[in-house]
C-alpha cells in the first residue's frame, strides 16, 4: 500500500445521498473525500436508475400519446425508432447531469477517488481500484453505499437474456415477448417503456395487486389501462422456474396451486433491492449491520459508532434518492456542529407509470392498520376540464384527513403527471394543514392542480363541481 490521504470528512458513495452529504459538508467549511466505485458520480440513480428510466419513460409516453390523439383527428404515421441511437440520446441525458456534478466536485475543492472502499478501522479505510490500494484516514465517515438489485438464486443469473433493471435500461435489443417478474414500480416502470417500443409484455406478481403497499383504488385505473395493453398480469403468482433454452427462457408459474408453462425471449427480474451493508468490512470499524444488510442508525443519521454516520438504501427503506439526499444533509450539517436530527413527516412516492401514481402520508391501509379514524375524498378526473381536455380522465385525487382535527393524513394522486402534483399535498401535511386550508387556497383553472383543492372542499361540503350526497 503505496499511498495515504487524511481528510476530515470521508463519504462513501457517490449517489445522490453521497454527493450532497460530500458537497454539504463542504459548503459548512469541511475538508472532504469522496469515494466513487464508477468513473463518474451520481451513483445507480443518475447512471442506471432514476435518471435514465425517466429518459426512456418520456419517449414511452410521446410515442404512447402520438396514438391515443388520433381520437381528436390527428393521426401520425407509425414512428421509426431507431434503437442505437435512443440509446446514445438516453446517455448524453446522464452525461449532462454527471459533468455537472463533478464541476460542483471541484468548485467545493472535494477530492474524488475512484474505487471501492472497505473499513480497515475504526478511523480508516482502504480504497482499491486498477493502480492498486490506498489508505484514506477520517475524522467522520458518511456511508452512502446504496444497494443493488436482488438476485433469485435459482435463476439461470448467468444468461444474458434474464435482466435487471440495470440490464433492462441498456435497451440491448426489444424482445418480442418480455416477462417482468415483480409488479412494483421498477417492474411496471419498465413494462412501460418496453411495451412502447413494440414488446409483448407480461406481468408475475406474487402479491394481489400491482404497487404492493399503494391503496388499491390509486393502482386501479393504471390496472385497467395495462391490462388492456399487455398479454397477461398474473397476480399472487410465483415463478417457481426459468430454463434455459435454445428458443428461449421457459418459465414455469403457480398461480395458487395451477401450474402454467410460457416461453419468453428476456425476463426481467425487478423483485426488490438489497442494501449493501455487507460489502464494505463493516465490522472491521465495529459497526452494526443487520442480517438482511442494512446499517441502522438514528435520527441524526448516527450509526452505533458516534463519528460514523450512514443514509440512503442502506439504512433502511423506503429506497428513494429524495430521502437519501435529506438524510445525508443532516449527516453533513450534524458533523458540523449544527443541531439537527431528521423531522420530515413523509416521504413521497410516485410510479412513473401511465398514468402516473403518487402518494405521500398514511394511505387507507395504514390508517385502517392502525386504528386511526379519518375522513375521505375521492375526487374523480372525469369531472375536470383539464383532463378531459388532454384525453386522460381515468385520473383520481384522494384526500384524507383526521376526523376529529380535519388535518391532512394523506393523499394519493393517480392520472398524468401525478408526481409533479403530490408536492403540494406533502407541504400541507408538513405545515400542519387541514382541509380547510387547502379548499381555501385559490388554485389556477383549469389546472389539474385543482383537482387536490376539489378534493379538500369535498371533505368540507363545499364543492360545486360534483353534487356530493351528505351523510
Amino acid at each position: 500500500m503505496e499511498k495515504q490521504l487524511t481528510t476530515e470528512v470521508l463519504v462513501i458513495g457517490g449517489g445522490p445521498g453521497g454527493y450532497s452529504a460530500a458537497f454539504r459538508a463542504a459548503d459548512l467549511g469541511k475538508q472532504v473525500t469522496l469515494v466513487e466505485r464508477y468513473p463518474v458520480l451520481g451513483g445507480v440513480c443518475l447512471n442506471v436508475g432514476c435518471i435514465p428510466s425517466k429518459a426512456l419513460l418520456h419517449v414511452a409516453n410521446i410515442l404512447s400519446e402520438s396514438k391515443e390523439i388520433g381520437v381528436s383527428g390527428v393521426t401520425f404515421q407509425p414512428p421509426e425508432i431507431d434503437k442505437e441511437k435512443l440509446v446514445e440520446w438516453k446517455s448524453s441525458v446522464t452525461s449532462q447531469l454527471t459533468t455537472g456534478l463533478s464541476a460542483l466536485a471541484k468548485q467545493r475543492n472535494v477530492t474524488v477517488l475512484q474505487g471501492t472502499a472497505r473499513f480497515s478501522g475504526t478511523h480508516e479505510v482502504v480504497v482499491e481500484n486498477e493502480e492498486g490500494e490506498s489508505a484514506v484516514k477520517f475524522e467522520n465517515v458518511i456511508v452512502a453505499v446504496g444497494s443493488q438489485p436482488v438476485k433469485i438464486p435459482s435463476f439461470p443469473n448467468e444468461d444474458s437474456r434474464l435482466m435487471d433493471s440495470t440490464g433492462a435500461l441498456e435497451l440491448k435489443d426489444i424482445p418480442a415477448k418480455l416477462l417482468i417478474v415483480g409488479g412494483g414500480i421498477i417492474g411496471l416502470e419498465m413494462a412501460t417503456v418496453y411495451h412502447a417500443l413494440g414488446s409483448q409484455i407480461t406481468i408475475v406478481e406474487m402479491m394481489d395487486q400491482l404497487i404492493p403497499g399503494c391503496d388499491k383504488d390509486l393502482v386501479r385505473p393504471l390496472a385497467q389501462k395495462v391490462k388492456k395493453q399487455y398479454d397477461n398480469i398474473f397476480l399472487s403468482t410465483k415463478v417457481t422456474a426459468i430454463l434455459a433454452q435454445d428458443d428461449g427462457l421457459k418459465v414455469t408459474f403457480d398461480k395458487q396451486g395451477t401450474v402454467v408453462t410460457d416461453l419468453f425471449d428476456k425476463v426481467l427480474v425487478a423483485v426488490g433491492r438489497s442494501p449493501n451493508g455487507h460489502f464494505i468490512d463493516a465490522e472491521k470499524a465495529g459497526i452494526t449491520v443487520t442480517e438482511r444488510g442494512f446499517i441502522e442508525v438514528d435520527k441524526q443519521m448516527r450509526t452505533n459508532v458516534g463519528h460514523i454516520f450512514a443514509i440512503g438504501d442502506v439504512v433502511g427503506n423506503p429506497m428513494l434518492a429524495h430521502k437519501a439526499v435529506h438524510e445525508a444533509k443532516i449527516a453533513a450539517e450534524v458533523i458540523a456542529g449544527e443541531r439537527v436530527e431528521w423531522q420530515a413527516l413523509t416521504i413521497p412516492s410516485v410510479a412513473y407509470t401511465d398514468p402516473e401514481v403518487a402518494w405521500m402520508g398514511l394511505t387507507e391501509i395504514e390508517a385502517k392498520a392502525q386504528g386511526i379514524a379519518y375522513n375521505k375524498a375521492a375526487f374523480p378526473w372525469a369531472a375536470s376540464g383539464r383532463s378531459l381536455s388532454i384525453g386522460r380522465k381515468e385520473g383520481l385525487t384522494k384526500l384524507l384527513t383526521d376526523k376529529e382535527t380535519g388535518k391532512i393524513l394523506g393523499a394519493g394522486i393517480v392520472g398524468t403527471n401525478a408526481g409533479e402534483l403530490i408536492g403540494e399535498a406533502v407541504l400541507a401535511l408538513e405545515m400542519g394543514a387541514c382541509a380547510e386550508d387547502i379548499a381555501l387556497t385559490v388554485h389556477p383553472h383549469p389546472t389539474l392542480s385543482e383537482t387536490l383543492g376539489f378534493s379538500a372542499e369535498m371533505i368540507e361540503g363545499t364543492i360545486t363541481d360534483l353534487l356530493v350526497k351528505k351523510r
